[in-house]
């Protein structure tokens, strides 16, 4: 009976492990395509804030320093992100919508105050923010997934190398210890009969 359970239990362990594997196999292939993702968006948006920094520092430089920061810190626009998750393989990963509004017709100072460097540091601002958000949803995509997979390996791993290795170990010894009692039975009758 302790035989029987064990093969079941080798035979659930086997067709897990395989499930795992298979699991694993296509986790890593999401994620490979999820760093790719993320590389691009922070090549991307490192090139478009660099940019936007240049200009910005180029805009307090040629205007005083109090009027710029006046006129940074005056909103054109409200910002409304929508979070949800999404499931990519059981794990689920954030997924960011950004709603933009306008409040003005243009920007929120005179444009005699400031020069047109500072325009286009807040055009780039205003255009760059979806992008950061979206950067940020991929990044924390791929630390979950990586933080799973390292589970799902170690499960894996768990399976492969001490589990089932020592469910067919201890078959193996049933198996001996039921054929020895066998070969002890045939033994027995044969002398059993010799001795008629």
């Amino acid at each position: 009976m302790e035989l029987k359970k064990l093969k079941a239990r080798l035979s659930t362990a086997v067709r897990g492990h395989k499930l795992l594997k298979d699991k694993s196999d296509e986790m890593v292939r999401r994620f490979t395509l999820i760093i790719r993702e993320n590389k691009r968006l922070r090549d991307e948006v490192e090139r478009e804030l660099s940019e936007t920094l240049r200009q910005f520092s180029v805009a307090r430089s040629l205007t005083p320093a109090y009027t710029v920061e006046t006129a940074f810190a005056m909103p054109t626009v409200a910002v409304h992100a929508e979070c949800e998750t999404e499931s990519v393989m059981g794990v689920d990963v954030p997924k960011v919508t950004v709603h933009k509004e306008e409040r003005t017709n243009g920007l929120p100072y005179a444009f005699s105050e400031i020069t047109s460097e500072a325009d286009e540091s807040v055009r780039r601002a205003y255009e760059l923010l979806p992008l950061m958000v979206k950067l940020a949803e991929v990044e924390k995509s791929v630390r979950l997934l990586a933080a799973e997979i390292e589970r799902n390996k170690r499960r894996v791993n768990a399976l492969e190398y001490v589990m089932i290795p020592r469910l067919e170990e201890t078959i193996k010894y049933i198996r001996d210890k039921l054929d020895e009692n066998e070969r002890a039975a045939i033994i027995r009758l044969m002398k059993v009969k010799n001795k008629e």
